[in-house]
Protein backbone atom coordinates (compact mmCIF):
# COMPACT_ATOMS: atom_id res chain seq x y z
CA UNK A 1 0.00 0.00 0.00
CA UNK A 2 1.05 3.33 -0.99
CA UNK A 3 2.41 5.59 2.23
CA UNK A 4 1.13 8.82 2.68
CA UNK A 5 1.89 11.73 4.08
CA UNK A 6 -0.75 14.60 4.13
CA UNK A 7 0.62 18.00 5.76
CA UNK A 8 -1.02 21.08 7.14
CA UNK A 9 0.30 24.54 4.89
CA UNK A 10 3.51 25.46 6.42
CA UNK A 11 6.84 26.82 5.17
CA UNK A 12 8.55 24.11 3.36
CA UNK A 13 11.73 24.26 5.36
CA UNK A 14 10.04 24.13 8.64
CA UNK A 15 8.22 20.52 7.24
CA UNK A 16 9.60 17.42 9.30
CA UNK A 17 10.58 14.29 7.49
CA UNK A 18 11.26 14.36 3.69
CA UNK A 19 9.92 17.62 3.58
CA UNK A 20 12.77 18.70 4.78
CA UNK A 21 14.92 17.30 2.11
CA UNK A 22 13.03 18.89 -0.38
CA UNK A 23 12.01 22.32 0.63
CA UNK A 24 15.24 24.39 -0.64
CA UNK A 25 15.79 22.77 -3.67
CA UNK A 26 12.16 22.88 -5.26
CA UNK A 27 12.48 26.64 -4.08
CA UNK A 28 15.38 27.08 -6.66
CA UNK A 29 13.96 24.80 -9.34
CA UNK A 30 10.00 25.76 -9.92
CA UNK A 31 10.98 29.44 -11.52
CA UNK A 32 12.94 28.13 -14.05
CA UNK A 33 10.13 25.45 -15.05
CA UNK A 34 8.21 26.34 -18.42
CA UNK A 35 4.87 25.82 -16.76
CA UNK A 36 6.18 28.09 -13.62
CA UNK A 37 3.06 30.85 -13.54
CA UNK A 38 4.75 33.08 -11.65
CA UNK A 39 8.20 34.11 -13.29
CA UNK A 40 7.61 37.96 -12.72
CA UNK A 41 6.35 37.57 -9.25
CA UNK A 42 9.48 36.54 -6.68
CA UNK A 43 8.55 33.54 -4.36
CA UNK A 44 7.81 34.81 -0.68
CA UNK A 45 7.00 31.12 0.07
CA UNK A 46 6.76 27.75 -0.45
CA UNK A 47 4.52 25.05 1.11
CA UNK A 48 3.56 21.49 0.68
CA UNK A 49 0.15 20.69 0.42
CA UNK A 50 0.56 17.21 0.40
CA UNK A 51 3.48 13.99 -0.37
CA UNK A 52 1.93 10.31 -1.48
CA UNK A 53 4.94 7.97 -2.35
CA UNK A 54 3.56 6.48 -5.76
CA UNK A 55 5.80 3.38 -5.94
CA UNK A 56 9.46 2.96 -3.82
CA UNK A 57 11.39 6.21 -5.07
CA UNK A 58 9.06 8.23 -6.55
CA UNK A 59 6.87 10.98 -4.53
CA UNK A 60 3.78 12.75 -5.77
CA UNK A 61 3.59 16.38 -4.19
CA UNK A 62 1.48 19.05 -4.55
CA UNK A 63 3.00 22.53 -3.28
CA UNK A 64 2.18 25.43 -2.70
CA UNK A 65 4.65 28.87 -4.05
CA UNK A 66 3.52 32.12 -2.48
CA UNK A 67 4.28 35.35 -3.95
CA UNK A 68 3.63 38.79 -3.08
CA UNK A 69 0.05 40.25 -4.41
CA UNK A 70 0.18 42.26 -7.79
CA UNK A 71 -2.65 43.54 -9.77
CA UNK A 72 -4.04 40.99 -12.27
CA UNK A 73 -6.82 41.48 -15.30
CA UNK A 74 -9.91 41.41 -13.55
CA UNK A 75 -8.43 43.31 -10.23
CA UNK A 76 -7.78 40.20 -8.34
CA UNK A 77 -4.38 39.32 -6.69
CA UNK A 78 -2.92 36.43 -7.20
CA UNK A 79 -1.27 35.33 -3.85
CA UNK A 80 0.42 32.26 -5.21
CA UNK A 81 -0.19 28.83 -7.14
CA UNK A 82 -0.02 25.04 -6.32
CA UNK A 83 1.65 22.98 -8.77
CA UNK A 84 1.80 19.25 -9.20
CA UNK A 85 5.32 17.33 -9.23
CA UNK A 86 6.15 13.82 -9.16
CA UNK A 87 9.67 13.78 -8.06
CA UNK A 88 12.38 10.40 -8.11
CA UNK A 89 15.21 10.37 -5.79
CA UNK A 90 18.14 7.73 -6.39
CA UNK A 91 21.84 7.77 -5.26
CA UNK A 92 22.96 7.98 -8.13
CA UNK A 93 21.35 9.44 -11.49
CA UNK A 94 21.76 7.88 -14.89
CA UNK A 95 23.33 10.13 -17.47
CA UNK A 96 20.42 9.84 -19.41
CA UNK A 97 18.31 11.78 -16.43
CA UNK A 98 21.01 14.70 -16.08
CA UNK A 99 18.69 16.85 -17.78
CA UNK A 100 15.95 16.11 -15.36
CA UNK A 101 18.25 16.45 -12.49
CA UNK A 102 16.91 19.04 -9.66
CA UNK A 103 19.42 18.46 -7.15
CA UNK A 104 21.07 17.23 -3.70
CA UNK A 105 19.09 16.72 -0.54
CA UNK A 106 21.62 17.57 2.28
CA UNK A 107 19.59 18.02 5.20
CA UNK A 108 16.28 15.01 6.48
CA UNK A 109 15.81 11.92 5.75
CA UNK A 110 16.58 12.38 2.15
CA UNK A 111 19.81 14.08 2.96
CA UNK A 112 22.54 12.43 -0.07
CA UNK A 113 19.69 11.74 -2.54
CA UNK A 114 19.08 12.66 -5.98
CA UNK A 115 16.14 14.71 -6.47
CA UNK A 116 14.83 14.92 -10.32
CA UNK A 117 11.83 15.06 -12.26
CA UNK A 118 10.67 11.34 -12.59
CA UNK A 119 8.09 12.22 -15.62
CA UNK A 120 11.95 11.93 -17.42
CA UNK A 121 12.34 8.37 -16.55
CA UNK A 122 11.11 5.73 -18.44
CA UNK A 123 9.99 3.42 -15.61
CA UNK A 124 8.46 6.31 -13.54
CA UNK A 125 6.41 7.00 -16.54
CA UNK A 126 5.65 2.86 -17.34
CA UNK A 127 4.66 2.79 -13.37
CA UNK A 128 2.73 5.72 -13.33
CA UNK A 129 0.54 4.24 -16.77
CA UNK A 130 -0.27 1.07 -14.37
CA UNK A 131 -1.34 2.94 -11.98
CA UNK A 132 -4.57 4.37 -14.51
CA UNK A 133 -4.89 0.91 -15.92
CA UNK A 134 -6.10 -0.19 -12.79
CA UNK A 135 -8.23 1.80 -10.79
CA UNK A 136 -8.44 2.68 -7.20
CA UNK A 137 -6.98 4.84 -4.68
CA UNK A 138 -3.19 5.90 -3.49
CA UNK A 139 -3.46 7.99 -0.42
CA UNK A 140 -5.45 11.46 -1.30
CA UNK A 141 -5.22 10.14 -5.31
CA UNK A 142 -7.94 8.66 -7.07
CA UNK A 143 -7.28 6.85 -10.28
CA UNK A 144 -9.99 6.10 -12.52
CA UNK A 145 -10.99 4.66 -15.85
CA UNK A 146 -13.47 4.41 -18.47
CA UNK A 147 -14.71 0.79 -18.51
CA UNK A 148 -15.41 -0.10 -21.85
CA UNK A 149 -11.55 1.05 -22.76
CA UNK A 150 -8.73 -1.77 -22.10
CA UNK A 151 -5.36 -0.05 -22.36
CA UNK A 152 -2.58 -2.55 -22.69
CA UNK A 153 -0.16 -2.58 -20.67
CA UNK A 154 4.03 -2.50 -21.67
CA UNK A 155 3.90 0.46 -24.06
CA UNK A 156 6.87 2.38 -23.93
CA UNK A 157 6.76 5.75 -23.14
CA UNK A 158 8.13 9.29 -24.58
CA UNK A 159 7.88 12.18 -22.89
CA UNK A 160 6.85 15.18 -25.18
CA UNK A 161 9.63 17.93 -25.68
CA UNK A 162 7.19 20.82 -26.30
CA UNK A 163 5.98 21.71 -23.21
CA UNK A 164 3.98 24.53 -22.54
CA UNK A 165 1.51 24.89 -19.13
CA UNK A 166 1.51 21.04 -18.72
CA UNK A 167 3.36 18.30 -19.14
CA UNK A 168 2.44 15.50 -21.35
CA UNK A 169 3.79 11.99 -22.06
CA UNK A 170 2.37 9.36 -25.06
CA UNK A 171 2.38 5.85 -24.27
CA UNK A 172 2.89 3.84 -27.47
CA UNK A 173 2.10 6.26 -29.87
CA UNK A 174 -1.56 5.28 -29.00
CA UNK A 175 -2.27 7.18 -26.12
CA UNK A 176 -1.38 10.88 -24.09
CA UNK A 177 -0.97 12.05 -20.71
CA UNK A 178 -1.65 14.93 -20.13
CA UNK A 179 -0.41 16.01 -16.11
CA UNK A 180 -1.68 18.96 -15.42
CA UNK A 181 0.83 21.17 -13.53
CA UNK A 182 -0.82 24.32 -12.06
CA UNK A 183 -3.55 22.70 -9.71
CA UNK A 184 -6.62 24.60 -9.16
CA UNK A 185 -9.47 22.96 -6.84
CA UNK A 186 -12.69 21.41 -9.22
CA UNK A 187 -13.10 18.98 -12.04
CA UNK A 188 -10.62 20.34 -14.99
CA UNK A 189 -12.64 22.07 -17.98
CA UNK A 190 -10.30 19.34 -20.48
CA UNK A 191 -11.48 15.80 -18.57
CA UNK A 192 -15.04 17.36 -18.05
CA UNK A 193 -15.68 19.14 -21.60
CA UNK A 194 -14.06 16.30 -23.61
CA UNK A 195 -16.17 13.23 -21.50
CA UNK A 196 -19.49 15.22 -22.38
CA UNK A 197 -18.65 15.31 -26.03
CA UNK A 198 -17.68 11.77 -26.23
CA UNK A 199 -20.93 11.03 -24.38
CA UNK A 200 -22.38 13.34 -27.39
CA UNK A 201 -20.86 11.33 -30.09
CA UNK A 202 -18.86 14.27 -31.03
CA UNK A 203 -15.93 12.57 -33.26
CA UNK A 204 -13.67 15.79 -32.94
CA UNK A 205 -12.29 15.46 -29.72
CA UNK A 206 -10.51 12.47 -28.25
CA UNK A 207 -12.46 11.16 -25.39
CA UNK A 208 -11.02 10.61 -22.10
CA UNK A 209 -10.06 6.52 -21.60
CA UNK A 210 -8.90 7.45 -17.86
CA UNK A 211 -8.04 9.90 -15.31
CA UNK A 212 -6.93 10.64 -11.81
CA UNK A 213 -7.30 13.68 -9.27
CA UNK A 214 -6.75 14.01 -5.56
CA UNK A 215 -9.28 14.58 -2.71
CA UNK A 216 -7.25 16.48 -0.52
CA UNK A 217 -6.08 19.35 0.53
CA UNK A 218 -9.58 19.57 -1.68
CA UNK A 219 -10.41 17.81 -4.80
CA UNK A 220 -8.96 18.71 -8.14
CA UNK A 221 -8.09 17.02 -11.86
CA UNK A 222 -4.67 16.39 -12.29
CA UNK A 223 -4.24 13.99 -15.13
CA UNK A 224 -6.05 12.88 -18.33
CA UNK A 225 -5.07 9.59 -20.37
CA UNK A 226 -6.74 9.84 -24.16
CA UNK A 227 -6.18 8.26 -27.24
CA UNK A 228 -3.23 9.87 -29.52
CA UNK A 229 -3.13 10.17 -33.44
CA UNK A 230 0.06 9.60 -34.37
CA UNK A 231 -0.33 11.27 -37.89
CA UNK A 232 -1.90 13.99 -36.91
CA UNK A 233 -0.18 17.64 -37.53
CA UNK A 234 -1.05 20.67 -35.38
CA UNK A 235 -2.59 23.41 -37.30
CA UNK A 236 0.61 25.63 -36.32
CA UNK A 237 2.35 23.57 -37.85
CA UNK A 238 0.36 23.37 -40.68
CA UNK A 239 0.26 27.07 -41.54
CA UNK A 240 3.45 27.59 -40.99
CA UNK A 241 4.63 25.15 -43.64
CA UNK A 242 2.80 26.81 -45.87
CA UNK A 243 3.92 29.95 -45.12
CA UNK A 244 7.11 28.98 -45.94
CA UNK A 245 6.03 27.29 -49.54
CA UNK A 246 4.25 30.06 -49.97
CA UNK A 247 1.12 28.11 -50.23
CA UNK A 248 -2.44 29.41 -49.80
CA UNK A 249 -4.30 28.28 -46.85
CA UNK A 250 -7.62 28.76 -47.07
CA UNK A 251 -9.13 25.47 -47.69
CA UNK A 252 -7.20 24.04 -44.91
CA UNK A 253 -9.23 27.56 -42.81
CA UNK A 254 -12.52 26.54 -44.47
CA UNK A 255 -12.90 23.08 -43.17
CA UNK A 256 -10.90 24.27 -39.75
CA UNK A 257 -14.09 26.86 -39.23
CA UNK A 258 -17.05 23.95 -40.53
CA UNK A 259 -15.09 21.97 -37.18
CA UNK A 260 -14.94 24.15 -34.87
CA UNK A 261 -19.12 25.07 -35.43
CA UNK A 262 -19.56 21.24 -34.99
CA UNK A 263 -18.22 21.36 -31.96
CA UNK A 264 -19.55 24.31 -30.57
CA UNK A 265 -22.73 22.74 -31.43
CA UNK A 266 -22.37 19.33 -30.05
CA UNK A 267 -20.94 21.42 -26.81
CA UNK A 268 -24.55 23.12 -26.63
CA UNK A 269 -26.79 19.71 -26.92
CA UNK A 270 -23.42 18.22 -24.40
CA UNK A 271 -23.94 20.95 -21.73
CA UNK A 272 -26.68 23.01 -22.33
CA UNK A 273 -26.33 26.93 -23.06
CA UNK A 274 -27.26 29.30 -19.75
CA UNK A 275 -28.88 31.66 -21.42
CA UNK A 276 -27.74 34.79 -23.59
CA UNK A 277 -24.47 36.52 -22.35
CA UNK A 278 -24.64 39.73 -20.24
CA UNK A 279 -22.73 41.74 -22.29
CA UNK A 280 -22.49 44.92 -20.18
CA UNK A 281 -21.36 42.50 -17.37
CA UNK A 282 -18.73 41.24 -19.67
CA UNK A 283 -17.30 44.62 -21.14
CA UNK A 284 -16.67 45.46 -17.62
CA UNK A 285 -14.74 42.46 -17.19
CA UNK A 286 -12.61 43.13 -20.49
CA UNK A 287 -12.08 47.02 -19.41
CA UNK A 288 -11.07 45.74 -16.23
CA UNK A 289 -8.97 43.37 -17.89
CA UNK A 290 -7.35 46.26 -20.54
CA UNK A 291 -6.37 48.72 -17.30
CA UNK A 292 -4.71 46.05 -14.97
CA UNK A 293 -2.34 45.17 -18.24
CA UNK A 294 -1.88 48.79 -19.15
CA UNK A 295 -0.44 49.01 -15.85
CA UNK A 296 1.82 46.53 -16.26
CA UNK A 297 2.80 47.32 -19.92
CA UNK A 298 3.15 50.76 -20.35
CA UNK A 299 3.05 50.70 -24.13
CA UNK A 300 -0.20 49.76 -24.66
CA UNK A 301 -1.31 52.71 -22.39
CA UNK A 302 -1.47 55.01 -25.60
CA UNK A 303 -4.24 52.80 -27.21
CA UNK A 304 -6.41 52.56 -24.05
CA UNK A 305 -9.14 55.15 -25.34
CA UNK A 306 -9.51 53.13 -28.29
CA UNK A 307 -9.34 49.76 -27.13
CA UNK A 308 -12.17 51.08 -24.27
CA UNK A 309 -14.26 51.83 -27.21
CA UNK A 310 -14.31 48.65 -29.00
CA UNK A 311 -15.89 47.39 -25.45
CA UNK A 312 -17.94 50.58 -25.23
CA UNK A 313 -19.69 49.08 -28.33
CA UNK A 314 -20.16 45.58 -26.85
CA UNK A 315 -21.70 46.48 -23.98
CA UNK A 316 -24.54 47.79 -26.80
CA UNK A 317 -24.75 45.61 -29.43
CA UNK A 318 -27.33 42.91 -30.36
CA UNK A 319 -27.32 39.58 -28.49
CA UNK A 320 -25.35 37.58 -30.67
CA UNK A 321 -25.31 33.27 -30.25
CA UNK A 322 -26.44 32.33 -27.07
CA UNK A 323 -23.54 31.91 -24.28
CA UNK A 324 -22.72 28.38 -23.88
CA UNK A 325 -19.48 26.22 -22.62
CA UNK A 326 -16.51 26.40 -25.29
CA UNK A 327 -12.76 26.13 -25.60
CA UNK A 328 -12.05 28.95 -24.13
CA UNK A 329 -8.45 29.21 -25.24
CA UNK A 330 -8.39 28.51 -29.00
CA UNK A 331 -5.50 28.51 -31.41
CA UNK A 332 -3.77 26.60 -34.07
CA UNK A 333 -1.79 24.81 -31.70
CA UNK A 334 -5.29 23.49 -30.29
CA UNK A 335 -6.22 21.69 -33.36
CA UNK A 336 -4.76 18.78 -35.27
CA UNK A 337 -5.70 17.33 -38.74
CA UNK A 338 -5.12 14.25 -39.27
CA UNK A 339 -5.67 13.06 -43.22
CA UNK A 340 -8.62 15.71 -43.88
CA UNK A 341 -10.17 15.29 -40.51
CA UNK A 342 -9.47 18.19 -37.97
CA UNK A 343 -9.63 17.07 -34.75
CA UNK A 344 -10.01 19.94 -31.19
CA UNK A 345 -7.85 19.34 -28.23
CA UNK A 346 -6.45 21.01 -25.16
CA UNK A 347 -10.07 22.29 -23.38
CA UNK A 348 -8.43 23.41 -20.49
CA UNK A 349 -8.68 27.13 -21.16
CA UNK A 350 -6.23 29.97 -20.32
CA UNK A 351 -4.53 28.34 -17.06
CA UNK A 352 -4.04 32.23 -16.06
CA UNK A 353 -7.81 32.36 -14.93
CA UNK A 354 -9.36 30.73 -12.69
CA UNK A 355 -11.53 27.47 -13.10
CA UNK A 356 -14.82 28.58 -12.45
CA UNK A 357 -14.64 31.71 -14.93
CA UNK A 358 -12.87 28.23 -17.42
CA UNK A 359 -15.80 26.50 -16.73
CA UNK A 360 -18.50 29.09 -17.19
CA UNK A 361 -20.73 29.45 -20.30
CA UNK A 362 -19.56 32.39 -22.71
CA UNK A 363 -20.26 33.57 -26.26
CA UNK A 364 -18.86 31.23 -29.08
CA UNK A 365 -17.76 34.11 -30.76
CA UNK A 366 -14.43 34.09 -28.18
CA UNK A 367 -13.41 31.14 -29.77
CA UNK A 368 -13.24 32.29 -33.13
CA UNK A 369 -11.69 35.58 -32.10
CA UNK A 370 -8.89 33.38 -30.62
CA UNK A 371 -8.45 31.57 -34.19
CA UNK A 372 -8.17 34.82 -35.71
CA UNK A 373 -5.95 35.78 -33.74
CA UNK A 374 -3.61 32.83 -34.34
CA UNK A 375 -4.20 33.15 -38.59
CA UNK A 376 -2.26 36.54 -37.61
CA UNK A 377 0.27 35.04 -35.11
CA UNK A 378 1.20 32.75 -38.11
CA UNK A 379 1.25 35.44 -40.53
CA UNK A 380 3.61 37.52 -38.54
CA UNK A 381 6.61 34.49 -38.29
CA UNK A 382 8.44 35.07 -41.71
CA UNK A 383 9.70 38.23 -43.14
CA UNK A 384 8.04 40.19 -45.01
CA UNK A 385 4.74 39.57 -43.29
CA UNK A 386 2.33 38.38 -45.08
CA UNK A 387 -0.71 40.13 -43.49
CA UNK A 388 -3.45 39.23 -46.95
CA UNK A 389 -2.29 35.91 -46.01
CA UNK A 390 -3.90 35.80 -42.97
CA UNK A 391 -7.18 38.46 -44.10
CA UNK A 392 -7.49 35.49 -46.45
CA UNK A 393 -7.42 32.87 -43.98
CA UNK A 394 -9.31 34.52 -41.50
CA UNK A 395 -12.03 35.37 -43.95
CA UNK A 396 -12.19 31.36 -44.81
CA UNK A 397 -12.22 30.37 -41.29
CA UNK A 398 -15.47 32.40 -40.85
CA UNK A 399 -17.11 31.46 -44.07
CA UNK A 400 -16.95 27.78 -43.04
CA UNK A 401 -17.96 28.15 -39.52
CA UNK A 402 -21.27 30.08 -41.09
CA UNK A 403 -21.91 27.41 -43.34
CA UNK A 404 -21.97 24.75 -40.12
CA UNK A 405 -22.85 27.00 -37.35
CA UNK A 406 -25.94 28.82 -39.13
CA UNK A 407 -24.61 32.19 -38.77
CA UNK A 408 -21.89 34.13 -39.38
CA UNK A 409 -19.27 35.76 -37.14
CA UNK A 410 -18.46 38.59 -39.48
CA UNK A 411 -21.70 40.17 -39.39
CA UNK A 412 -21.55 40.32 -35.33
CA UNK A 413 -18.95 42.96 -35.87
CA UNK A 414 -19.20 44.51 -32.44
CA UNK A 415 -19.20 41.25 -30.65
CA UNK A 416 -16.13 39.96 -32.96
CA UNK A 417 -14.21 43.19 -32.68
CA UNK A 418 -14.76 43.34 -28.72
CA UNK A 419 -13.19 39.90 -28.09
CA UNK A 420 -10.50 39.77 -30.38
CA UNK A 421 -9.91 42.90 -28.32
CA UNK A 422 -9.73 41.42 -25.09
CA UNK A 423 -7.76 38.33 -26.70
CA UNK A 424 -4.93 40.64 -28.35
CA UNK A 425 -4.87 42.45 -24.77
CA UNK A 426 -4.31 39.04 -23.18
CA UNK A 427 -1.51 38.29 -25.56
CA UNK A 428 0.38 41.48 -24.85
CA UNK A 429 0.12 40.87 -20.72
CA UNK A 430 1.06 37.13 -21.78
CA UNK A 431 4.32 38.30 -23.93
CA UNK A 432 5.20 40.98 -21.66
CA UNK A 433 6.03 38.08 -19.02
CA UNK A 434 7.19 35.50 -20.53
CA UNK A 435 8.15 36.01 -24.77
CA UNK A 436 9.19 39.85 -24.49
CA UNK A 437 10.41 39.66 -28.65
CA UNK A 438 7.26 38.25 -29.55
CA UNK A 439 5.08 41.65 -27.76
CA UNK A 440 5.26 43.17 -31.66
CA UNK A 441 2.82 40.74 -32.90
CA UNK A 442 0.07 41.35 -30.53
CA UNK A 443 0.90 45.04 -30.06
CA UNK A 444 0.14 45.35 -33.79
CA UNK A 445 -3.41 44.08 -33.38
CA UNK A 446 -3.42 46.60 -30.78
CA UNK A 447 -2.96 49.39 -33.40
CA UNK A 448 -5.52 48.44 -35.49
CA UNK A 449 -8.48 47.42 -33.44
CA UNK A 450 -7.45 50.54 -31.56
CA UNK A 451 -9.28 52.12 -34.72
CA UNK A 452 -13.25 52.08 -35.19
CA UNK A 453 -13.83 49.65 -37.46
CA UNK A 454 -10.48 47.40 -37.20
Amino acid sequence: MPKTITVRPRTATGLDGPLTSLGGLLRDWLPRQRWFAGKDRPVTDLSVLSVTELFPGCLHLLVHASHAPVPTPGGTPLPGDCYQLVLGLRERLAPRLERAFIGRAVEGPLAGLMVYDALHDPRSAHLLLERLRRPGAAGPLRFEADPAVEVPGGLPPRLLDAEQSNTSIVYGDAYILKLFRRIQPGVNPDLEVSAALAEQGCTRVPAPVAWFGTTAPRPATLGVLQPFLPDATDGWTLALRALAAGDDFTAEARELGRAMAEVHLALAEALPPAGRGEHGRIAQEMCARLEATAHAVPGLRPYVPGLRAAFAALATCDAGPPAQRIHGDLHLGQVLRAGRDWFVIDFEGEPSRPLAERRAPQSPVRDVAGMLRSFDYAARQRRPWRPEWARRCREAFCAGYAARAGWDPRKKHALLRAHETDRAVYEVLYEARHRPDWLPVPMAAIKRLAVWGG
